[in-house]
């Protein structure tokens, strides 16, 4: 089982970053952004205040999942108040996992669940839409630059091979 646990083939794509700057405020996107195990994601106003949600993380290929049970053309990144869109890896695979974002490290902490903000920023239903396809939760391990276009994948380090 535990090589399958760690048997994740193919790296993922940022997508697209967002950081919110005061809280309930706009999503800003950024091409490219600082993470540190202090202060998560540089710019976001979550900052280090929980060392298990400094990075929020959601799936692209989730997101038209979501407009579809919302009957809608497309859902926005920014409207999920998520932190880091990713593409072509699944989320879940990281669970109990480390994984490299870009020059970081970070580490699996769970799953992000929706909030009640999904009603206000897609409308009725928004809350319930984003059931299962909130993304997950991450701790930064050790800090870096990530930007949109970086490989995202497992970490394996050298113990887990011995």
């Amino acid at each position: 089982m535990k090589d399958l646990l760690q048997s994740i083939p193919h790296s993922g794509k940022v997508e697209w970053i967002g950081r919110r700057p005061q809280k309930r405020g706009a999503v800003e996107s950024v091409q490219s952004a600082r993470l540190s195990p202090e202060a998560g994601l540089s710019g976001d106003h979550y900052g280090g205040r929980s060392g298990k949600r400094q990075v929020t993380l959601i799936q692209a290929e989730h997101l038209p999942a979501v407009a579809a049970i919302l009957r809608i053309g497309e859902v926005d990144p920014a409207l999920t108040r998520r932190n880091i869109l990713v593409s072509g890896i699944n989320l879940l695979a990281l669970k109990g996992q480390h994984f490299r974002l870009g020059e970081a490290l970070l580490e699996y902490t769970g799953e992000c669940h929706p909030c009640s903000r999904m009603e206000e920023n897609f409308g009725p239903g928004g809350f319930n839409a984003m059931r299962g396809h909130g993304g997950i939760t991450a701790r930064v391990i050790e800090g870096g630059t990530i930007s949109v276009g970086d490989a995202v994948s497992l970490y394996i380090s050298n113990e887990d091979h011995e």
